[in-house]
């Protein structure tokens, strides 16, 4: 990376690290944002609330491995590394990580993710990532389920578990296209357009800081989200 990139780096963190303590976020991620450095320290790096790493309880500095499953309480939160991904997952979630994918069986998720291909299995689809930057909300049951999906920046490819016959790619540099992907047979298209809810640019600054890397919104400053 040019002496350029790594200042203006450095530069873009220190204006969203003032922006932190109004987000209630901790003094370490406030500390992370302030150097701009690339640390990637692996596993749970910040947690509040009843957090279970496989069922027992989880603490700061736990790895957190294919196989495993995180699950947060009501009015938990959890932040945690895996290799080049960051994870933010929000009260009452439980989120599963198989080998060959990540599966939010239920609740909220933001996740930044490195350089690959990925999967993403929601209740009502398949999504499939490269470079990405995403906030999922799964909620409901059997046929009345819906997946939020604001695909935040990157590429997707889409396939709604009701109508596989139709999957969509999506491309988007900030948040352009979030979706709500829904099973219901009552309707007619499962993919509906949606507004940006519930995630912040900030809270994927912190998540992209952790990994070492800013995201692509952040030559121009922070947003209004």
């Amino acid at each position: 990376m040019s002496a350029a990139k790594i200042k203006s780096r450095r530069q873009f963190l220190l204006r969203s690290s003032a922006l932190i303590p109004v987000m209630g976020l901790s003094a370490m991620v406030q500390k992370v944002l302030a150097k701009g450095n690339d640390p990637q320290i692996q596993g749970i790096r910040k947690l509040s609330g009843d957090v279970k790493l496989n069922g027992q309880a989880a603490a700061v500095g736990n790895l957190v491995r294919a196989g495993d499953t995180i699950t947060t309480g009501k009015g938990a939160e959890v932040i945690y590394v895996m290799g080049q991904d960051a994870y933010l997952q929000r009260e009452s979630s439980t989120i599963t990580f198989a080998k060959d994918a990540l599966r939010v069986i239920t609740g909220k998720l933001l996740a930044v993710f490195g350089k690959g291909n990925k999967q993403i299995n929601v209740p009502t689809a398949t999504i499939g990532i490269r470079g990405t930057g995403c906030y999922i909300e799964a909620e409901g049951s059997a046929n009345k389920a819906r997946t939020y999906f604001c695909l935040c920046y990157g590429t997707a490819d889409i396939t709604p578990s009701a109508t596989p016959q139709r999957p969509e790619t999506i491309t988007t540099r900030h948040h352009d296209s979030p979706r709500w992907i829904h099973n219901d047979p009552t309707m007619t298209n499962m993919m509906v357009d949606a507004q940006v809810i519930n995630h912040t640019d900030v809270e994927l600054t912190l998540l992209e800081a952790l990994v070492g890397r800013v995201p692509p919104f952040g030559d121009g400053g922070m947003s209004k989200y």
